[in-house]
């Protein structure tokens, strides 16, 4: 964690709370994972175990009047947003008390109180909605940053390409965060993009481009500090390539074919935690009874979730129509 030993004068205790909310993110994932085995949750699930950096440091630069808005891998984002852990889990259970009152499941999760925008299921779908948001906060002169979450895999679709150059061409205040993870569903970057430096891409498009290593979430906080900074002061669009590594497979029906297990585990010994965990100890700045109360506290507050998503209910099937059609019309 070089960036660590650059930056001194950042807090033992907000380390401690960039650390928590990665366990947090890590420890809810591995739970749905068990949940979803024993079929108490269903459909899609699309983990994001190794990649927990991303969304913890970016939220950190972001403001609560800003807007966020992500892929169906979204989980870690909605977390790191402050949307509850019981909203979250209900929803995967698809009840009534979730965050999206049980219609989003895993891939749609939604809070307007937070202005999470959540999840999308369709690849890049995410980036014109975003473009959206900003040009309604720009139109009404509202400072504020929309944060466009989206896999390297997005940029084969043509909205990464409309959106960004609008972005640019119109001067919206956009951070586009592209989550590089090389195989976007199963196919590696290398075999994929001729370009695989995707931060040149936006680049392309006037955009003021960066790289961040994804897997140090000092480093992530840092970047889009600044480049939030620098979307509030001058309104222009920026654009962070977050270089990391999925753990686990593109999803719960994935058997991960296209990598071995060796590449794997090589990227889990530079993990976000891993790497975050080691520093600390490694500059007498943490023990494992610290470590110890907050796996603790995470495991109970986890505990709690999964109660509430198991006492919640389910929608009644006479109400499936609500919020499909308008008040009053013919249906």
């Amino acid at each position: 964690m070089t960036d660590i030993h650059d930056k001194p004068h950042i807090r033992r205790s907000h380390l401690l709370q960039l650390l928590q909310n990665m366990i947090r993110i890590r420890r809810f994932e591995e739970k749905c994972a068990e949940l979803y085995t024993l079929e108490k949750i269903r459909g899609f699930l699309h983990l994001y175990i190794g990649e927990e950096a991303i969304a913890v440091g970016c939220n950190q630069a972001l403001q609560p009047e800003d807007a966020l808005i992500c892929t169906y891998r979204e989980h870690g984002h909605a977390l790191a947003r402050g949307v509850s852990m019981t909203a979250v889990m209900a929803e995967m259970y698809g009840k009534l008390n979730g965050c999206s009152h049980g219609r989003g499941g895993s891939m749609h999760l939604f809070d307007a109180d937070t202005r999470f925008y959540g999840g999308n299921a369709i690849v890049a779908g995410g980036l014109p909605l975003a473009v959206g948001l900003a040009l309604a906060d720009k139109l009404q002169n509202r400072h504020r940053v929309t944060a466009c979450f989206f896999g390297e895999g997005a940029v084969a679709e043509g909205e990464f390409h409309e959106s960004l150059n609008l972005a640019a061409l119109w001067q919206l205040p956009v951070l586009f965060v592209c989550e590089n993870n090389l195989y976007a569903m199963g196919t590696a970057l290398d075999i994929s993009e001729s370009e695989q430096d995707i931060h040149h891409k936006a680049e392309s498009y006037q955009l003021n481009a960066e790289v961040v290593d994804g897997m140090n979430v000092v480093a992530v906080e840092q970047a889009a500090h600044n480049a939030c900074e620098a979307i509030r002061k001058d309104g222009l669009p920026r654009f962070l390539e977050c270089r990391t590594y999925r753990f686990r497979a593109h999803s719960m029906f994935d058997s991960q074919l296209y990598r071995d297990k060796e590449e794997v585990d090589a990227w889990r010994q530079k993990g976000p935690i891993v790497q975050l965990v080691n520093w600390l100890r490694d500059n007498q700045q943490f023990s494992d009874e610290e470590l110890n109360t907050i796996e603790r506290d995470v495991e109970r507050e986890i505990s709690e979730a999964v109660a509430a998503a198991e006492h919640g209910e389910f929608e009644d099937a006479s109400s499936l129509l609500r919020d499909v059609y308008t008040p009053g019309a013919s249906q």
